[in-house]
C-alpha cells in the first residue's frame, strides 16, 4: 500500500516552453536556410523588382494608348455615320417640302386667281 507515495508524470504534450522553444528554432533555421538558398541578394531583388515595375508600366501605358486610339478611331466615324445621316434626314426633308408644294402649288393659285378675281 504505497498511498502516501504520490506519483508524479510527465506530459510533455502540456509543456509551453518546450512549444515555443521548438517554435523558435524552427524559426531561425528556416531564417537561416531562406539566406543560404536565396537565388539573389536584397539589391538584386529590388533591382528586377524596379525593372518589371517599368516593364509593366510601358506596357500599361502603350495598352492605354492602344485604347484611347481605338476610342478616338470610333467616335470619328460615329461622329461622320451622323453627319451623314443628319445629311440625308436634311435632304430627305427637302424633297417633302418640296413635294408638297407641287402638290398645293395649283390649290395655292387657284386662291391668288379668287382673290384678284373678287377684288
Amino acid at each position: 500500500m504505497n498511498n502516501h507515495k504520490q506519483e508524479i508524470e510527465y506530459d510533455e504534450t502540456n509543456n509551453p516552453g518546450g512549444f515555443l522553444a521548438g517554435l523558435l528554432l524552427g524559426g531561425l533555421a528556416g531564417a537561416g536556410a531562406m539566406l543560404l538558398l536565396a537565388p539573389q541578394s536584397g539589391k538584386q531583388t529590388r533591382a528586377s523588382i524596379e525593372r518589371k515595375g517599368r516593364k509593366l508600366g510601358k506596357q500599361t501605358a502603350e495598352t492605354i494608348e492602344g485604347s484611347v486610339n481605338q476610342v478616338r478611331a470610333k467616335a470619328h466615324e460615329v461622329a461622320t455615320n451622323l453627319q451623314d445621316q443628319a445629311a440625308e434626314l436634311q435632304q430627305h426633308g427637302q424633297d417633302v417640302v418640296d413635294a408638297q408644294k407641287e402638290r398645293w402649288a395649283p390649290v395655292v393659285e387657284a386662291g391668288k386667281t379668287a382673290v384678284h378675281d373678287g377684288n
